[in-house]
């Protein structure tokens, strides 16, 4: 690779460093020119799929000119040898770790292979760690907004969605409240983020709000979709109505995975044994269990 010190951030406002220093692209269509190429690099991107980012469907008269005279003003920015000519387009020749979209997909895509292990939550959060706002933030692109963004929003919340059943499972309720709070609001028809959502209310001793949230969740899916929630969801709230312990006894923190005909749940039982001494894992109890539900 030729791409030397560039990297460059897509996940958030535009940022563009070349050798630490930050580079400024002062026109909308060049910030758009080094995004399509940063999101492909190391490919070749066609002169037709380039003039379609920059302009979308009012192509300027010649559009392999105007497409020609952008290059060479984004190579006067980041380096000439950082973009390379190809018989029927362009590459960026950078190295893929230093564009945050393919950093995220790498490491997405290692965390799935080290799924149950120790090193799965570290790939996820760094993952995370990516993400500084909406991906693109100040490039004017439909193009782009159209075909790489919504897969890229899915994958991000997968991997959410992921990260919270890897904290609910070592008991961390508490500090995914905010976050999933937050999602939730953005993605208000997202049944799986929604049931997470509940579930950590729940653990959190939120009880009240998860059967307010859940009904308002219920009406929106019936007034904008015409459909009522999933079965995964309707178990959720199945489970809300129980009651719930009493402070003084144990509380529950793990997760329940539905399987054919029942549940999975794992976890653990806190609150158990207090008072009765101060050694690892006292006032704690582990299991795995298996149930049945018709619900």
């Amino acid at each position: 690779m030729d791409g030397g010190g560039l990297s460059i951030a897509l996940l958030g406002p535009l940022e563009v460093r070349l050798d630490g220093t930050p580079v400024l692209l002062t026109t909308s269509r060049l910030r758009a020119l080094l995004a399509v190429l940063a999101v492909f690099a190391g490919d070749a991107v066609t002169v037709e799929r380039l003039a379609l980012a920059l302009w979308g469907e009012e192509l300027p008269a010649n559009a392999r000119r105007s497409v020609q005279t952008y290059v060479t003003r984004l190579r006067r920015a980041i380096g000439r040898a950082a973009i390379r000519t190809t018989p029927d387009g362009y590459v960026l020749d950078v190295d893929p770790g230093r564009v945050d979209v393919l950093r995220f997909r790498a490491l997405v895509a290692e965390a799935g292979r080290a799924r149950g292990t120790a090193e799965e939550r570290e790939l996820v959060e760094e993952a995370r760690r990516l993400w500084r706002g909406q991906p693109f933030e100040g490039i004017d692109s439909d193009w782009l907004r159209a075909t790489v963004s919504p897969s890229l929003q899915e994958l991000h919340l997968s991997t959410v969605e992921r990260r919270v059943d890897l904290g609910l499972a070592e008991g961390r309720h508490g500090e995914l409240v905010a976050e999933l709070l937050g999602l939730a609001a953005g993605h208000p028809l997202r049944e799986s983020l929604w049931g997470r959502l509940l579930v950590v209310l729940k653990a959190s001793g939120r009880q009240a709000e998860a059967l307010t949230l859940y009904e308002r969740l219920r009406r929106r899916l019936a007034d904008e979709l015409g459909t009522d929630p999933s079965a995964e969801l309707r178990h959720i709230h199945a489970c809300l109505l129980r009651p719930g312990p009493r402070s003084d006894v144990a509380v529950f923190t793990g997760v329940v995975e539905p399987c054919a005909g029942g549940c999975l749940i794992s976890g653990k039982v806190e609150g158990e044994g207090e008072g009765k001494g101060e050694g690892e894992g006292e006032g704690e109890r582990r299991f795995l269990a298996f149930v049945w539900s018709s619900v």
